[in-house]
């Protein structure tokens, strides 16, 4: 990604397009590189790559049981296989594979959930995956990644391909602006990336909810005068404990996002954490709660429930008022 200026914006594509080109590249200067989908290339941008790399490509059709245990046997034979589904399928249908195929037997697989989240918008729930870090965090030998921009997607790509233990990458479906970072270390799975710092209130965001959280976080500015810290905590297991706890020593309160369940996932991680390392903040867990989502788009739903802009701006002023 090209460099940009401190707390600018650039449009970007949809992570999956990066993944899908990325994993070209890859395949290119590696014949072990194998995509299995599961009647998802076109869904999953895998179009080019099958033009390309008929060989490297295996369609199991609907069958997302079959899929995974299909990339378990070909990883196993050292293949270096990425399975593309449908992140509700993928970790819902295949969970039992997921956790004995590739978990528990080892094996390198790269899941890949696609449409993720809310992603589906009107779908609505049956085609949500709102369970996923929930679920794969309590699965042993699983690495968990949500990238939020197309620099994160491209390095995630490229980390999971060399990585010899389980990994699950989760992609949306829209354009994705570019975060620049603060800290220029190199990509690292388990090491979130600082978007932008203040002392008052942090936000730790994963996926496509950290460019509202940044977006709010420049309301509050503008606004209020509030200074926020915001975090793409890219990697939700392992987590970065590290930077989660300078983080909550830095700042009055925390407020985390996700574009998943309010329980089991990133919120509840970090708060986990913090209290049983007796770090206590005001501290709010924005995600969907536990309800079935209201119908409408990606950017209708986020709104009903506060993932937006005005919406983390104003939970923001009203978290700082419960500091003491």
């Amino acid at each position: 990604m090209e460099a940009v200026a401190e707390n600018t914006m650039v449009k970007g594509k949809a992570n999956l397009e990066v993944f899908s080109s990325t994993l070209q590249e890859l395949a290119n200067a590696d014949k072990n590189i194998v995509a299995v989908t599961s009647d998802s290339r076109g869904s999953g941008k895998l179009v080019p790559f099958a033009q390309k790399f008929p060989k490297q490509i295996v369609e199991i059709g609907i069958a997302e049981q079959n899929l995974v245990g299909v990339a378990a046997g070909l990883a196993s034979a050292g293949k270096k296989a990425f399975a593309v589904s449908p992140a509700c399928f993928l970790t819902a249908r295949a969970l039992e594979q997921i956790k004995n195929d590739v978990a528990y037997s080892d094996n390198p697989v790269k899941l890949v959930g696609i449409s993720a989240g809310v992603s589906y918008g009107a779908l609505g729930s049956t085609h949500h995956s709102l369970h996923d870090f929930a679920v794969l965090r309590a699965i042993n030998n699983m690495t968990i990644v949500a990238p939020a921009d197309n620099y994160e997607t491209a390095q995630s790509i490229k980390l999971a391909a060399a990585m010899t233990k389980p990994v699950y990458l989760r992609f949306g479906k829209k354009n994705m602006p570019g975060l620049d970072a603060v800290d220029k270390s190199p990509f690292q799975f388990g090491k979130g990336r600082i978007i932008r710092e203040g002392n008052d209130i942090a936000f730790i965001a994963t996926g496509e909810t950290v460019y509202p959280a940044w977006q709010a976080a420049e309301k509050l500015s503008k606004d209020f005068g509030i200074e926020a810290t915001v975090i793409s905590m890219h990697t939700i297991k392992p987590l970065d404990y590290d930077l989660l706890e300078a983080t909550a020593k830095k700042c009055k309160a925390i407020i985390t996002v996700e574009e998943h369940s309010i329980f089991g996932g990133l919120g509840e991680a970090c708060a986990s954490f913090l209290l049983q390392n007796q770090i206590v903040k005001s501290f709010q867990i924005v995600g969907i709660p536990d309800e079935y989502t209201v119908t409408g788009s990606q950017n209708d739903i986020f709104n009903h429930y506060g993932i937006s802009e005005t919406g983390l701006a104003k939970t923001a002023v009203e978290l700082l008022k419960t500091v003491k």
